[in-house]
């Protein structure tokens, strides 16, 4: 009994990934209350200062394989909530208070201070972060792929002159594939990264002017 409650909660844990995603897709699909909104954006932005405060403390790669597939998820949670946000814009000219806050405090009201901070967030999020990011990723995973050949004869070397065992020669070689399959998979998940970044600064630009043109008919 206890050997199958395991296995259901290992098999569970596997799936978690994909309902997650089904979760989000139905979240896109389906119009959500500014309250869920508002918890949804809080929660997002504890996810991504978490992330970042696991991935300053992780020495290796190697220590957080998960990193791809975490970035993976948040970013489809954030694209989830950028379509929920245009909605609610659109359709109730409420964005929620969260938003409302965070604008209150960097633009203050002042239309022409967000114009100005759009175009400078706009510059630092795609051309510095998303393709810097990207870059690095790229020139990253080559330089890995391009040096696995080399590491995997150094360790036949090394099992063949007695200075490891089989065991630890295995240990090796998984670990090696582990790390390039790390790599290769951020390589993917930034370009990813830069596309949703590209969609964002779309959507940020349609709320805004769906927004005057909502509230000035409205208004009108």
């Amino acid at each position: 009994m206890r050997g199958s409650s395991a296995a259901w909660l290992r098999e569970l844990r596997g799936l978690a990934p994909a309902l997650l995603v089904v979760v989000l897709l139905l979240c896109l699909l389906l119009p959500l209350a500014t309250v869920i909104v508002d918890l949804l954006l809080s929660l997002s932005l504890a996810a991504a200062v978490l992330v970042l405060v696991a991935s300053l403390h992780v020495r290796r790669a190697e220590d957080f394989l998960g990193f791809p597939s975490l970035v993976l998820l948040l970013t489809l949670f954030r694209l989830v909530l950028n379509v929920s946000t245009t909605r609610l814009i659109l359709t109730q000219a409420d964005a929620g208070r969260v938003i409302d806050a965070f604008a209150a405090l960097v633009v203050r009201g002042d239309l022409i201070v967000g114009a100005v901070m759009f175009a400078v967030i706009t510059a630092i999020q795609y051309l510095v972060i998303a393709r810097g990011a990207e870059r690095v990723a790229e020139v990253t995973a080559r330089f890995v792929l391009d040096g696995m050949p080399g590491q995997q004869a150094a360790i036949d070397a090394d099992l063949r002159a007695g200075a490891i065992g089989p065991r630890e020669a295995q240990e090796r070689r998984a670990a090696l594939v582990e790390r390039s399959d790390f790599f290769g998979r951020m390589d993917g998940v930034m370009r990813w990264v830069k596309g949703e970044a590209i969609v964002g600064l779309l959507i940020t630009a349609t709320n805004l002017i769906g927004g005057l043109a909502v509230g000035s008919g409205r208004g009108g």
